[in-house]
């Protein structure tokens, strides 16, 4: 009997990551599969529930709403921030995600969404935020997680022999 992806296991997956309007957002297409460890909520919410209970073999289409996804929008939508505001030796690359204290000093992530010239347009949304995803998904693999996996709380790669 083969394994089923259940809390406690790290599930494998190739995937494809399309909109409503079917544009690929992402995909492990010509690279390793997508390890994770299941009921760490370490994938969105949508997606790890449908992959309960499935095993290798199995594909399918998961579609994901706003809300098991990545939310819906509830800011104001991107702000400017002067490129001087970042350190020197930050990476500024549009999706790439930062944290940052607020005037009462909550800490929230940030998303730099735009580069316009000298200005960083970032946003409080992740960039899928509001956004049905559509997982085209195909499971590749399902084993025990290791003790350092549960430890740590996520997948150590496929053969989850990755230190830390």
């Amino acid at each position: 009997m083969s394994q089923t992806i259940q809390d406690g296991m790290v599930g494998m997956f190739h995937y494809t990551l399309t909109n409503d309007a079917g544009e690929t957002l992402d995909s492990s297409d010509g690279g390793d599969p997508l390890a994770y460890l299941h009921g760490t909520n370490s994938i969105v919410p949508g997606l790890e529930r449908q992959l309960e209970g499935r095993s290798v073999g199995d594909a399918f289409v998961a579609h994901v709403p706003p809300a098991e996804g990545y939310g819906e929008r509830r800011g104001p939508g991107p702000q400017r921030m002067e490129r001087s505001a970042f350190p020197a030796d930050f990476p500024v690359q549009v999706g790439r995600p930062f944290g940052a204290q607020t005037e009462d000093g909550q800490q929230i992530m940030l998303w730099i969404v735009g580069i316009d010239g000298d200005e960083v347009l970032i946003d409080i949304d992740h960039p899928l935020a509001g956004q049905t995803l559509h997982f085209d998904v195909s499971i590749v693999g399902v084993r025990d997680a290791t003790e350092a996996e549960k430890q740590h709380g996520h997948a150590h790669g496929v053969d989850g022999a990755a230190t830390h």
